[in-house]
């Protein structure tokens, strides 16, 4: 029997959650930041995986969330449509129950530029992967900065 996967929300309290938002990233999760900023998707996934593997508490769902999102937009880049896809279901589970503000990192505006992103891809579907604008993945905004 496969093993179902325990989400945040089914393993902290909301009192949990609210006392880790106003945390410090990681440092390697700061760097993860910066290189999915950059474009490099699968460094970025490396080094959130660190942070990742460090935390145990409610930020470290947050941080496996960040990485598949950063993994479905490497997905598109190298046209692998069918990961891309499962990537961003996947990411969407693991970060559904976090605020919109989270650790400084402006979770709703990542949502929001993944789904956007999402949508495309499932809009011009595999066979036309390689028409995916680019410019479709944004980076990750901190709190304050505007969209």
């Amino acid at each position: 029997m496969p093993h179902e996967p325990i989400y945040p929300e089914q393993r902290f309290t909301p009192e949990e959650f609210e006392n880790s938002r106003f945390g410090e990233l990681h440092p390697q999760a700061r760097i993860g930041i910066e290189l999915f900023n950059k474009g490099e998707y699968f460094e970025a996934h490396e080094a959130l995986e660190l942070a990742w593997r460090d935390e145990t508490g409610p930020t470290r769902e947050f941080y496996r969330g960040i990485l598949q999102i950063g993994v479905a937009y490497y997905h598109i880049l190298k046209g692998n449509y069918r990961g891309a896809v499962k990537m961003f279901d996947r990411a969407k589970k693991w970060l559904a129950a976090y605020p919109s503000i989270y650790c400084g990192v402006n979770l709703n505006q990542l949502k929001k530029d993944a789904l956007q992103a999402e949508e495309k891809l499932i809009e011009l579907g595999a066979e036309n992967i390689y028409r995916f604008d680019p410019n479709l993945l944004k980076p990750i905004l901190f709190e304050g900065n505007l969209p």
